[in-house]
């Protein structure tokens, strides 16, 4: 199998498996993490006076990830931007405008960044250097396979659009508004997960602290927003699955 084929079914296969890899770093993170409860001397840019500062800035960073979804959802039409299915790929149409008209891949941009913040909570260089490195090889073959997909398909119209916007790294000069209106539905049908999931990983991390130390004061805040979140979910899950208030026919 030629180099190119290669790749496209690699990335094909690894978006269906996709939910694993945050499963994966999670669990090494969250070891890393604890090391560095039980030994902080071997992580040199910890500084114990700093730990909230720390986890406020990795909070704030996934948070960022998350809007960054947020804002790519809710302006995304119904069967866009190389949906990959069991079917296979879906793309009625081809965004171009809106956060599409900064970078081809908004959504893995905001997942970086969702499961950056959780890596930094390790303060461990080279814990979040090496999940960086993951992170780019795992979706660079998810990435290419979507594009191949695309590039089939809208022929010309791709080639011109991906030759102004790049793949991962924003060009702010390049924005175009949308040209559909925002979508609170579909963000709320679509993200519920990911608010739910990202509190809930800063809680473990904080509240597992205290397998080692009884002594430590768990984030009320945390706790607070994990079950706020927790709740949250269980309530849109209802609403979707029991009636059709979140229900959209063209979104």
């Amino acid at each position: 199998m030629a180099l190119q084929e290669e790749l496209e079914t690699q990335g094909n296969w690894l978006f269906r498996y996709r939910s694993f890899l945050p499963i994966v770093i999670i669990l090494v993170g969250w070891a890393r993490y604890l090391r560095r409860v039980l030994h902080p001397e071997e992580f040199p840019l910890y500084v114990a006076d700093y730990e909230q500062l720390y986890f406020a800035v990795a909070i704030g960073i996934g948070l960022l990830g998350l809007l960054i979804r947020v804002y790519t959802v809710g302006y995304s039409p119904r069967n866009t931007s190389g949906r990959n299915t069991k079917v296979g790929q879906v793309a009625d149409t081809l965004n171009q405008t809106g956060i599409y008209s900064l970078v081809r891949h908004p959504l893995y941009v905001g997942n970086f960044l969702m499961w950056l913040g959780p890596a930094l909570v390790t303060v461990d260089l080279w814990f979040i250097i090496s999940f960086c490195l993951l992170y780019w090889v795992y979706y660079e073959r998810i990435m290419f396979a979507e594009e191949q997909f695309l590039r089939k398909k809208f022929g010309e119209v791709y080639l011109q659009w991906s030759a102004k916007v790049p793949a991962f790294l924003p060009n702010f000069s390049n924005f175009t508004p949308p040209q559909i209106s925002f979508s609170w539905k579909k963000v709320l049908t679509k993200e519920k997960n990911g608010l739910s999931a990202l509190f809930l990983i800063f809680f473990l991390f904080d509240v597992s602290v205290l397998l080692f130390n009884p002594d430590h004061y768990a984030s009320r805040i945390l706790i607070g927003l994990s079950v706020g979140s927790g709740v949250l979910y269980l309530i849109l899950k209802f609403i979707k699955s029991k009636t059709s208030l979140l229900l959209e026919i063209d979104r």
